[in-house]
């Protein structure tokens, strides 16, 4: 059992019932599921640029991510409607926690000047979203092998209600906000 479930069972959850007075433990906020979402741009000239994409992603998240494509075409970028144009991949479960787990611990660590995240980034409703830009600092990712530095947009959707439950949890599962 990972590490992160198992703090999440013995530590977290009961500090968020007696916080917000739950009456359940059905109530408790828990992580859902992270998206990693790495729009690439110029796919639209160049096919090779989303295959170094989607390698770089399936080394990141552990899993083989899904090409996205384009809803509507736009003729000021060249773009037709259907043409792959990113990548995108879902971790839920146990590949969930790992990743949460090496992004908390080793990956924001090894941003330069890093400060903690921003607090600002909820949506409302419960989920956060944290833009990263470039792949290289995650430890997977081999400098050398790098042709162009690209970045990605981490999602973390919960089960809260609100912003302040979300956050909450979040920082007892050891994110590190801004002070």
């Amino acid at each position: 059992m990972n590490r992160l479930v198992e703090k999440y069972q013995k530590e977290i959850t009961p500090a968020l019932m007696s916080k917000f007075n739950y009456k359940s433990i059905m109530e408790v906020p828990k992580i859902e599921k992270i998206v990693i979402n790495m729009g690439v741009g110029e796919a639209v000239s160049n096919s090779k640029a989303l295959d170094t994409a989607v390698e770089e992603l399936t080394l990141i998240a552990g899993q083989k991510p899904v090409v996205t494509r384009a809803k509507k075409s736009i003729a000021q970028f060249r773009l037709r409607e259907g043409m792959p144009i990113g990548a995108k991949v879902t971790l839920r479960g146990e590949r969930m926690y790992e990743f949460f787990e090496k992004l908390v611990a080793v990956t924001l660590p090894r941003v330069r000047d890093f400060r903690g995240i921003s607090k600002k980034a909820f949506d409302g409703r419960g989920n956060y979203t944290l833009g990263v830009k470039e792949q290289l600092i995650f430890p997977e990712i081999d400098y050398d092998k790098v042709n162009k530095v690209r970045g990605m947009d981490i999602v973390i959707v919960t089960t809260a209600n609100t912003d302040e439950e979300a956050r909450e949890m979040l920082t007892l599962f050891g994110m590190p906000f801004q002070k």
